[in-house]
Formats: structure tokens, C-alpha cells, sequence
């Protein structure tokens, strides 16, 4: 029997999978945005089901998660943010401070993994096993990300702080609960492309 790290490993993938079938069928159907909402889920939800079917003995987000890991959870609140803000207005009010995590993701992601990967003498990624600093660190950051109304900033780290400290994962990192490669990639290049665009409006 799948323990809960392994459901919830799982179903991460599948979201991972249905919002990246939804968003790649909007480039590719335009007439797809067009569909009613009992519809889009009903599309999403079979996206959804089909990656936890068994396929070979497993279900086929397992074989997703043997090469791609658990996500973390800052990539999880980004995907469900994109799957739900087809039927909840609420989550299209963190686009004004969407840039801003994803600037602080691809900061973050430039600091720990040149250094975790020998880049430098020190090595941040032991942080993530505890240190007391770091942990009090984020929670203020979190705190002022709520006071400045970043709620999507606040969301991310305070769910990864309180999943870390629940044992949510195999790993038992901060670092694999706030970051993932894949949201660093997509965060490196949303905020170089918004970077070039600042500069070209400034010419």
C-alpha cells in the first residue's frame, strides 16, 4: 500500500501534468479557453485520472516521479494557482506580486545551487536541515510578504515551512520543499525575459 509521501508525490505530478496539458492545449486550441467550466474540469479531471490509472503495475505519474522527484511545494501552489484561475477569480490577484516570487525563486535558485555544487567554499544547502537562523529567516520574510500584501509569496514559504516541519516529504531539506529545478528554470527565464522587456521600454 502507497504510504501518504508517495500519494501526495503522486498527485503532485498528476497536477503537474494536467496544468501543463491544459496550458499547452490553450497554445494549441485556442477554442479550448471557450469551454464552459463544467467542461474544463471535466478535461482537466480526466487528465487528472489518467496519470493515476496503473500502466504496467504502476500508476504513469509514477514513472514521471522516477525521473523528475517529488515537486516542491512552491511549485504545487504555482500549478494549482494556474489549474483553479478558470473557476476562482481570488487566484488571478496574485499576478501583481507573481514576478516578485518568481524573482525571489530565481535569486534563491542563483545562491544554492552554484554553491551546493561546489561553486563556492560554503555550502547553503546545509541550512535546510534545521538551522535555526534560516528557519526564522523565512518566517519574517513570509510575515512581510503578508504585511506588503505578497500573498502568493507568503502562501509558498509558510506551506514549505509547515510541510518540512510535518515530515511531508522522503527528504527531510527546507530547500526541497521551497525549490525544485523546474521552478527555478521557469523562474530564471520568466524574470530574464522580464528583465530584457523592462530595459527595451527604457530605450
Amino acid at each position: 500500500m502507497a504510504n501518504f509521501t508517495d500519494l501526495t508525490g503522486l498527485a503532485g505530478v498528476a497536477s503537474a501534468t494536467a496544468a501543463s496539458a491544459f496550458l499547452l492545449l490553450l497554445g494549441l486550441l485556442p477554442g479550448i479557453a471557450r469551454l464552459t467550466k463544467p467542461h474544463l474540469t471535466l478535461l482537466l479531471g480526466a487528465v487528472f485520472a489518467l496519470m493515476l490509472i496503473p500502466f504496467g503495475g504502476m500508476p504513469l505519474a509514477a514513472y514521471v516521479r522516477g525521473v523528475t522527484g517529488d515537486l516542491s511545494i512552491t511549485t504545487l501552489v504555482l500549478l494549482w494557482c494556474a489549474l483553479l484561475r478558470p473557476w476562482c477569480g481570488c487566484v488571478t490577484v496574485e499576478a501583481e506580486h507573481r514576478l516578485a516570487l518568481l524573482t525571489l525563486i530565481a535569486l534563491a535558485a542563483l545562491a544554492l545551487y552554484p554553491m551546493a555544487l561546489g561553486a563556492g567554499a560554503y555550502d547553503p544547502y546545509r541550512l535546510g536541515y534545521g538551522d535555526p537562523f534560516f528557519v526564522a529567516a523565512l518566517l519574517l520574510l513570509a510575515l512581510a510578504a503578508w504585511f506588503l500584501e505578497s500573498v502568493l509569496i507568503a502562501l509558498c514559504i509558510a506551506l514549505a515551512v509547515l510541510a518540512w516541519a510535518a515530515g511531508w516529504y522522503e527528504s527531510n531539506n527546507l530547500w526541497d520543499y521551497l525549490l525544485d529545478p523546474f521552478v527555478s528554470v521557469y523562474a530564471l527565464a520568466a524574470a530574464t525575459i522580464s528583465g530584457i522587456r523592462t530595459m527595451l521600454k527604457f530605450q
